[in-house]
């Protein structure tokens, strides 16, 4: 299958897909952080018409999750760029691509489009973290958690509640800001990104028999 992981730097879900033998790219305005051979320096735009079977897109949250909106109200230039992004979005939902999956965090694109297909934990793939995560798919089944990793039990406001090792008590990311703060939380877990390859393109994987039946 020929697979474009839209604005990935990271190539960790590119690689899990081509570890089964895909051919999948990377492709983002930035440079990989690996310097992959099978990375697409470029806006994304330019190459969704490309004949591609199925796409993973990553778009930039700065300006659709929820716990920044807030700004919009107070300034008009990031109003601005909230539109843009969602327009950005638009078209990478809109692409003639068969399969698709679009990751982000909690934010407007629910409310401006529809709501997500489902919200994930890293937690549910093996990984000691929290961070809900929505998916919207085209074609794709819904993932299903692969290992469940439990979180601390601590006690908040009078109730006994999970947090896992990227939070405080209080559930705020322990993440210190910072330059690669955003990069840094933005990257795909690895967990997620091999369940991703494994559910939706292994050779038994329904995305792959329903292309199948297209040749």
């Amino acid at each position: 299958m020929q697979i474009l992981i839209a604005c990935e730097r990271s190539g960790l879900v590119r690689d899990a897909c081509r570890a089964l033998g895909h051919d999948a790219y990377s492709c983002d305005v930035h440079a990989a952080e690996d310097r992959s051979r099978f990375h697409i320096r470029d806006d994304v735009r330019r190459h969704l018409t490309a004949g591609w079977d199925a796409m993973i897109a990553f778009p930039e949250c700065t300006y659709l999750c929820g716990s920044g909106l807030h700004w919009n109200g107070r300034r008009t230039e990031r109003a601005t760029l909230t539109a843009d992004a969602l327009a950005f979005v638009r078209e990478l939902l809109s692409a003639p691509i068969r399969c698709i999956a679009l990751e982000n965090p909690v934010g407007c694109i629910g409310t401006n489009f529809h709501r997500p297909s489902q919200i994930i934990q890293p937690y549910q793939f093996g990984h000691d973290a929290s961070k809900a995560t929505c998916l919207w798919l085209k074609n794709l089944p819904r993932l299903e958690p692969t290992a469940r990793v439990p979180g601390r039990i601590v006690r908040w406001r009078g109730q006994l509640v999970e947090r896992w090792s990227n939070q405080t008590d209080s559930g705020q990311n322990r993440l210190a800001p910072g330059e690669r703060r955003s990069m840094d939380r933005a990257r795909t877990y690895p967990g997620i990104a091999q369940a991703m390859a494994r559910q939706w393109f292994s050779p038994s994987a329904r995305c792959v028999v329903s292309l199948l039946d297209l040749i």
